[in-house]
């Protein structure tokens, strides 16, 4: 749910429009993701640092994790660069757990699953917290929808990780309207979030009840690859056409207008944008400089589609 607000007295450098998502936290409107923040040249502390610092010029304050990222290192390096610094009063920290892969940390996988356990979910927590150097998580998201999930288990253990101060809001990734109802039939804390694939290159959550549904509970939507992976500036694409001309118009780029698309929707959108160019991370803010009106929305929408609506 998209509420404006007062940008927080802690972040000085720039404004950014703001979605709350709950009593005591709001996110930027554009976050920062982490993914795979292991795989640039340079992962020193410095050069992460450097990335942070330019998502807060432009009001970027929202970092999105997961401990699954990296293959289990990113929270680390995360972690290493956030140390003896006033980041972390500067950011809201997202993250995410109950993937589990054949790993160092989980030695005894024979496979890759889920485990949404009360058990593994704190134990996550506990060891997301020292990676990360962090106090409290402000956001905690059940990372996949877990078929073999027992919402009375896992409702509760979320219930206490807020009421232990450990975490300050939850939510959910990749659930579906039903998984949703599931799982918060069993707690007594709100679902604020649901991180979900959506763009121009994965818009079916538009008409498959995934966003009415959001809408519907008033949670907000986080949108994971925001440009479809780097399908949408591919030459093949049919919407990139659609997307450079509105970026010439705009003086903007075509990643900038795509994730425009999203931010312009009524349910309050926030794109997770992922690069590790620090070029690219100094300009994620032009987004919010797209004007978008409804006819525009639909024009990339068709050219999403292929084909006009109904």
């Amino acid at each position: 749910m998209l509420r404006k607000g007062k940008l927080p007295a802690r972040h000085r450098k720039a404004y950014m429009d703001r979605a709350r998502i709950s009593d005591d936290l709001s996110l930027s409107r554009i976050a920062y993701g982490m993914w795979r923040l292991d795989e640039a040249e340079d992962t020193s502390p410095n050069h992460i640092r450097a990335k942070i610092e330019a998502c807060l010029d432009q009001g970027i304050t929202t970092m999105d994790q997961a401990d699954i990222y990296g293959l289990y290192t990113s929270e680390a390096l995360l972690g290493a660069a956030l140390k003896d610094t006033d980041l972390v009063q500067q950011c809201e920290f997202v993250t995410k757990a109950n993937i589990i892969a054949p790993s160092e940390r989980f030695p005894d996988a024979r496979v890759k699953y889920y485990d949404s356990s009360a058990r593994h979910l704190t134990a996550e927590v506990d060891l997301s917290l020292k990676l990360m150097g962090l106090e409290r998580i402000d956001l905690l998201l059940v990372h996949r929808q877990d078929p073999f999930m027992d919402p009375h288990d896992t409702g509760p253990a979320l219930d206490a990780l807020v009421a232990s101060g450990k975490v300050r809001s939850v939510g959910v990734s990749n659930f579906r309207p039903w998984d949703v109802s599931l799982l918060q039939s069993a707690m007594k804390t709100r679902l604020a979030v649901n991180q979900i694939e959506l763009s121009l290159a994965c818009h079916a959550p538009f008409t498959n009840g995934d966003i009415a549904g959001m809408q519907e509970r008033g949670m907000t939507p986080m949108a994971w690859s925001p440009l479809g992976g780097g399908a949408l500036m591919s030459v093949e694409s049919r919407v990139k056409p659609v997307l450079d001309r509105i970026a010439g118009e705009t003086g903007t780029d075509a990643a900038a207008v795509a994730a425009a698309w999203l931010l312009t929707h009524p349910s309050g959108i926030v794109p997770v944008m992922g690069t590790n160019n620090l070029d690219r991370i100094k300009r994620l803010s032009d987004a919010a400089k797209v004007p978008m009106d409804r006819q525009t929305w639909y024009e990339l929408y068709v050219a999403a589609l292929g084909h006009e609506v109904p």
